[in-house]
């Protein structure tokens, strides 16, 4: 018998429904003639907590720290024996096994781990299914590879599972017990991705809050050139009142330049005219669409991953969501024209883009050489019927559809001109772009670009016919959003001030990967770590003083982002899982030393932030085969 063993019941269901013949349903599998197919709810194991080494650290303390396992456990989740007994019978009647958990690390890990748990030691190959739709099932299926190939996936894995146990009980009990000392009664979570996450949110609202305001001074003028007129704005010399970003902070040089100039005779000095080519936005990767989406529909990270999660199991309209991936493969290209049209059947918007389409056209998405584990998110074909779709999945779908659409419309063109013009011995500058093609952008509901200057020549005269100085005031940073705050984990290096660092952060996949993100803010929402805001994330007193009283280098994204590298490397056969926990190790005994109660105390009496605190769920529980990632930070231990 051959066992199939799936990360969830849908990607189960979906397997039998591709395999020959009729299936057959039985106690938690379907049987498929000499194929049996069962699944994984989600994790079904565990990393066992501390009292399961040794019974003495079930109880908190400081002199016991750090807690370090010399054979790693793993036990059962709470409800999900029943489904690995299962497993278990039907593993002792297997031949060989295939392994379809989810195309990516942690789907790797999930159903390796029950096999190696049951001490199956036949042979293993690898489903790795990314659409479940029938046709694309059954290719998977054709494609079978052997699972040692992806042994390095594993351990990449699984170092990521131990090394946030190690980071997070150590350093969670640590600090929950300095805060007991404090006078802080709860836990105080701390995690190698959930914390840097609060610091990024703690720091820039203190730079909110510690923000003073300054006036600067433009001054514009109009000039009259040979084919009609402009606006140009000075830009002061050097030697002028200026701030950090070039701005005039006092206004007496502009009153007395702008007093001058009418009337002022001058030239253009400098013309810079160019075409542009702007290819299409790519089709998305999660955290990208979850970017969009935030700012086009007001929707949370998470909202999107689980929209995304019913769009692909449920509707099974797009292939695989968990994506980190922007390409597509490029065998899909002769299969776009007709999974695009299905997908636009039944939607006038969607009906009218494809009317615009050009299938002869071929962008850059299409790129084997980009295409890892996984590829860009994109419409399964199948049509959808919107009347089964929440008004929200409508507008998560319509924009996966798009973004694979405009990779059939030709580039953007543009004509850009910037300009310098030279009156009274002071320059002034004046920008204008026109639109030769739209291409692709009627698709896109973007920004208003610098209207459209009148023809130019080198050399020019001009003439002022008025000016004037406005009054504004510098802003102060944004609050963090959804979308502002995923796309800050995803280019973490700009938040890095070592440049060696930041170098080396360029390649990586960022804070937290694809899967994890959105659990990552809702983790610390229900921590009273954030509260919302309308669209706004803000830090908590709590989540203030936590930050303030911690080491920085637990709370700046060096570390995690470094350790993404490091596990990337290990996946790819780069670096060994053993140098990596030793490394970590030596960190994390230097971290403990730090924990101070009398600094604690301190930061939890000054703290400024928000009120708020742990929130309690709302609603039905989710389902317990909802997958469970990590979300960098441990869950409470006891």
């Amino acid at each position: 018998m051959r066992l199939i063993i799936a990360e969830k019941p849908s990607l189960a269901q979906a397997i039998a429904e591709a395999l020959p013949g009729t299936s057959k349903r039985q106690d938690g599998a379907m049987v498929c003639g000499d194929t049996t197919v069962t699944w994984c709810l989600g994790h079904l194991l565990e990393q066992a907590p501390p009292e399961a080494y040794d019974p003495a650290d079930k109880q908190w303390r400081l002199d016991r720290l750090p807690i370090v396992p010399q054979q790693w456990k793993l036990m059962p989740r709470p409800k999900a024996r029943g489904q690995l007994a299962v497993i278990r019978k039907l593993i002792k009647q297997a031949t060989d096994v295939v392994h379809a958990g989810d195309p990516d690390r942690e789907g790797q890990l999930l159903v390796q781990e029950v096999i190696e748990y049951m001490k199956y030691r036949g042979p293993v190959q690898r489903l790795l299914i990314s659409d479940l739709n029938k046709p694309a099932v059954s290719r998977a299926l054709a494609k079978l590879r052997s699972n040692a190939d992806y042994q390095p996936l594993f351990q990449a894995a699984q170092a990521r599972s131990r090394a946030d146990w190690l980071y997070g009980i150590n350093l969670t009990r640590a600090w929950t017990l300095t805060g007991r000392q404090a006078g802080h009664d709860g836990v105080l979570s701390v995690g190698r991705v959930q914390t840097p996450v609060l610091g990024l949110i703690v720091r820039r609202d203190n730079a909110i809050r510690d923000f003073v305001p300054h006036p600067f001074y433009p001054l514009w003028v109009d000039l009259k050139v040979a084919q009609g007129q402009l606006r140009a704005w000075w830009a002061p010399k050097e030697h002028q009142p200026l701030d950090d970003q070039g701005r005039l902070i006092d206004r007496t040089p502009a009153d007395a330049l702008a007093a001058q100039l009418p009337g002022a005779s001058g030239q253009l000095t400098k013309l810079d005219q160019q075409e542009k080519r702007q290819a299409p936005p790519l089709p998305y990767s999660l955290s990208a669409l979850q970017v969009d989406a935030a700012r086009r529909h007001g929707l949370s990270a998470q909202m999107v991953l689980d929209i995304c999660q019913r769009l692909y199991e449920r509707h099974k309209l797009i292939t695989y969501p968990r994506s980190d991936c922007r390409y597509l493969p490029e065998e899909h290209l002769q299969l776009a024209q007709r999974s695009l049209t299905g997908a636009c059947q039944n939607d006038e918007a969607l009906r009218q883009w494809l009317s615009g389409a050009d299938f002869t056209l071929r962008s850059k998405a299409w790129n084997d050489k980009q295409v890892g584990a996984h590829h860009a998110i994109a419409p399964t074909g199948k049509p959808a019927d919107f009347s089964q779709l929440s008004a929200t999945e409508g507008h998560v779908f319509r924009l996966i559809v798009r973004n694979v659409m405009a990779q059939f419309y030709r580039p953007l063109r543009t004509f850009e001109v910037k300009a310098e013009f030279t009156l009274l011995n002071e320059a002034f500058r004046a920008r204008g772009q026109s639109i030769l093609d739209p291409g692709w952008k009627p698709l896109f509901t973007t920004r208003d670009e610098a209207p459209p200057l009148p023809p130019l020549t080198q050399g020019e005269p001009c003439q002022a016919l008025d000016a004037g100085v406005e009054e504004k005031e510098t802003r102060p940073p944004e609050p963090f959003t959804d979308a502002s705050l995923i796309k800050a984990m995803m280019n973490i290096g700009r938040y890095v001030d070592d440049p060696e660092v930041r170098r080396t952060l360029r390649d990586t996949d960022g804070l937290g990967t694809e899967a994890t993100r959105a659990g990552i803010i809702e983790t610390l929402v229900q921590r009273g770590y954030l509260v919302r805001q309308q669209k706004a994330l803000r830090a908590t007193k709590l989540g203030t003083a936590l930050i303030a009283a911690l080491p920085s280098a637990v709370s700046t994204p060096e570390r995690t982002a470094l350790w993404e590298q490091r596990l990337r490397a290990i996946s790819e056969q780069q670096d060994d899982p053993s140098a990596f926990q030793q490394a970590l190790l030596v960190d994390l005994r230097g971290l403990l030393t730090h924990s101070d109660a009398a600094k604690l105390r301190q930061s939890l009496q000054t703290a400024q932030g928000e009120a708020g605190g742990p929130t309690k769920r709302t609603g039905k529980p989710r389902k317990s085969y909802t997958k469970r990632k990590s979300s960098g930070g441990k869950k409470k231990t006891s």
